[in-house]
């Protein structure tokens, strides 16, 4: 379970460290950095998945993407004495991300290439720095893998340093060019963990939506990002998973309901019984609220339980009187994973921080950096960056 989030110079997010917890609720008002936070962490998880660099680069490269004020404030300008204003740059650009857990951690800092006149690939970021060390905290002696620009070392069962003889490219994550599960298998493991990480953000409801219409099914304990798989998803729980919680958690926002998968020549279909009707409803006479929650909870009673669960304002569409019944199942989900949920609905979050494991991260906005209300009575876990 990951105990931080580290973020420094992505958007809005100048140097936050939030503690983590088994159920974690992100909250606060509309701009004080929920999204980016939710954003941030999604590019944390492509560096897994070797997508880092091509995700940036969608949201408009790295100068797109840094933080936009000035690198450090003076007592003046937080006083209001003074104007915000820029002063001369004396750290590198830089984009830092990680994360601390009691087994491994992680961070990889970003920042912009050396100029060359012969490439044209100059506002592309690289990787100037990737660890991974034993524990919570960073210290010299913790330190399992740790690459400096190309080079890359790993410790040997002695505890020595020794050289990879193959050097990593630039704009290529160690995560995906080294997995030697014999010389490196902390980086296995981290590769592995942060794979499974999950994010659901903003399902499909309108009506041609996927989850509305028949799809070929297989067997699917995963339910893929953009619930295509919905009725393969909702009939693998039934069989392979917990259909005592699946018909619990439909009757417990819709009493009297029963849901239905149907087939057709090896397709798929969602159907909906409900008290009073004479047939039952498919998914494509199904209201986007009802939709988006069957699809909910296809994601959150997975047979495959990740180790992160992120679900980004899953209370999109919901009825507010579906929203306890929503928590229910988000807490339910909680015991086999790890789960963070970015909300801004009050009803959503009151029933969440009902939840004994729950934890609730309020987010404000300070000369336009984010950072955490009420840091002072939150006990913050210590953290420090990998120098470049």
């Amino acid at each position: 379970m990951l105990s931080a989030l580290a973020i420094a110079g992505y958007r809005s997010l100048r140097d936050l460290i939030v503690p983590l917890g088994r159920l974690n609720v992100i909250t606060g008002a509309n701009g004080s950095g929920k999204s980016s936070v939710y954003r941030a962490l999604r590019l944390l998880a492509e560096t897994a998945r070797g997508g880092v660099i091509t995700s940036l680069a969608r949201e408009g490269g790295l100068p797109s993407t840094l933080w936009a004020g000035p690198e450090r404030f003076s007592r003046a300008m937080l006083a209001g004495e003074s104007p915000v204003e820029g002063t001369r740059r004396k750290e590198p650009v830089s984009l830092r991300l990680g994360f601390a857990s009691d087994e491994f951690s992680y961070a990889i800092d970003l920042g912009l290439p050396t100029p060359q006149q012969s490439s044209k690939f100059q506002l592309d970021p690289v990787i100037k720095r990737e660890c991974i060390w034993s524990g919570a905290l960073l210290r010299p002696s913790a330190l399992l893998v740790d690459r400096h620009g190309v080079a890359l070392r790993t410790r040997d069962g002695n505890g020595e340093w020794q050289t990879v003889a193959q050097p990593v490219a630039s704009f290529d994550s160690m995560m995906t060019e080294f997995s030697d599960p014999r010389s490196a298998p902390e980086m296995v493991t981290v590769r592995e963990q942060i794979r499974s990480w999950r994010f659901y953000d903003h399902f499909r409801t309108d009506a041609e939506a996927p989850a509305r219409l028949p799809q070929i099914g297989t067997h699917t304990p995963v339910l893929c990002d953009d619930g295509t798989d919905l009725a393969a998803a909702l009939q693998t729980i039934r069989e392979i998973g917990d259909p005592a919680a699946l018909d619990a958690a439909i009757d417990d926002a819709f009493p009297g309901s029963q849901l239905d998968v149907t087939t057709h020549d090896g397709r798929f279909e969602v159907a909906m019984r409900q008290h009073g009707l004479l047939r039952p409803l498919k998914g494509a006479e199904l209201s986007d609220g009802t939709l988006r929650y069957l699809l909910l909870v296809a994601a959150l009673l997975t047979p495959r339980p990740p180790a992160l669960l992120v679900l980004n304002e899953p209370e999109t569409s919901l009825h507010p009187d579906l929203l306890p019944a929503l928590a229910r199942l988000i807490a339910r989900a909680s015991a086999d994973s790890q789960v963070l949920v970015v909300s801004h609905a009050a009803r959503l979050i009151a029933a969440l921080e009902r939840e004994e494991a729950s934890q609730s991260i309020m987010l404000e906005k300070h000369f336009g950096a984010t950072r955490l209300a009420d840091a002072d009575d939150l006990e913050l876990p210590a953290w420090k960056w990998p120098a470049r």
